[in-house]
């Protein structure tokens, strides 16, 4: 019971913190103008870093290759403590990082990546998508599309020997990936609080009953518009039709309760199971966005992230993930 409560009590601290810093933030700083896209990667670079720093014993191998057609691939592996920094492993997690297609990278992302690896003792390799405004719609797609080509065709890695997790516009990016129809499925998705609406018609309903603490729906609107300005919004790999597509593979979804995007999670998934998929739907109660990357701000982080360890271990069918940190 007083764990309990101590674990209300950081969640709630957690929504005021965001509510004092990022909500401000994202109301004031234009991320149409250079230097308030710049402030706003600066700020958000420094939160995720100080609520959620990389594990201690993480080693990072860059990469900055070509696939065999020529497409330039950019990223990271991410291996955490114990698990070898060994480039040609079978199996592996690729990630795509979140950011409304303009403000983080791997570098950011590097508490949940690494954790991950540590978690699963698998290793993890981050693409490092380009970001807009300088480069719009369907660039970070192209880039995602190509990390994973690279992966199952240059590199020869069986798809079933992969998982894909993405959170937020990572989410939408690597769903995008898997509704393509030459695309080969991985054995698993994995994804955190997803954006699927990028009209952010779902997100404004939800703000009409709870307030989501970190930021507004409109600021969120102005900040992907970056990405996709002058695209029809109904364009179809922008506006996904999830249950009408090829089923997804088997899907984890987590979002948090104090979370615009809480209804984009579970519109998501009843269109998946639509598609005929199988699809697994987690909303953490209280919680803001992707707080799995902020486990200084919020005690929910440790067990969502065993749960999705779990998660991934019963699609690779491997009692090793897991056993690692």
């Amino acid at each position: 019971m007083f764990s309990g409560s101590i674990s209300e009590w950081r969640s709630r601290s957690a929504n005021v913190a965001s509510s004092l810093t990022l909500r401000q933030i994202s109301a004031v700083l234009p991320p149409d103008q250079a230097w308030g896209l710049w402030t706003s990667r600066q700020i958000v670079a420094r939160i995720m870093n100080t609520f959620g720093p990389t594990l201690s014993g993480t080693t990072t191998v860059p990469v900055d290759t070509r696939t065999s057609d020529g497409r330039r691939i950019v990223g990271e592996w991410v291996c955490g403590r114990g698990v070898a920094p060994d480039v040609k492993a079978r199996r592996a997690i690729y990630f795509v990082h979140g950011s409304g297609y303009a403000l983080c990278s791997p570098r950011t992302h590097r508490r949940l990546t690494s954790w991950l690896s540590q978690l699963t003792g698998l290793p993890v390799f981050s693409i490092d998508y380009r970001l807009a405004p300088r480069h719009r719609f369907p660039s970070a797609a192209d880039d995602v599309r190509a990390g994973w080509d690279w992966l199952t065709a240059d590199r020869g890695m069986s798809p079933e020997d992969l998982v894909i997790a993405g959170d937020s516009a990572g989410g939408h990016l690597a769903v995008d990936l898997l509704l393509q129809p030459e695309v080969p499925h991985p054995a698993a998705l994995v994804l955190l609080s997803p954006l699927v609406d990028l009209t952010f018609g779902l997100a404004r309903t939800r703000e009409r009953t709870r307030r989501d603490p970190a930021i507004r729906s409109r600021d969120a609107a102005r900040l992907v518009e970056l990405y996709c300005a002058g695209i029809e919004p109904d364009h179809p790999r922008l506006a996904l039709d999830i249950a009408g597509g090829r089923p997804l593979p088997r899907t984890l979804i987590h979002a948090g309760g104090a979370e615009m995007l809480a209804d984009d999670a579970v519109a998501l998934a009843d269109g998946a199971r639509r598609a005929g998929g199988e699809c697994d739907l987690r909303i953490w109660p209280d919680q803001v966005h992707v707080f799995q990357a902020l486990p200084r701000l919020t005690p929910a982080a440790a067990p969502a992230m065993r749960e999705i360890t779990a998660f991934i271990a019963n699609a690779l069918c491997d009692n090793s993930v897991g056993q690692v940190g």
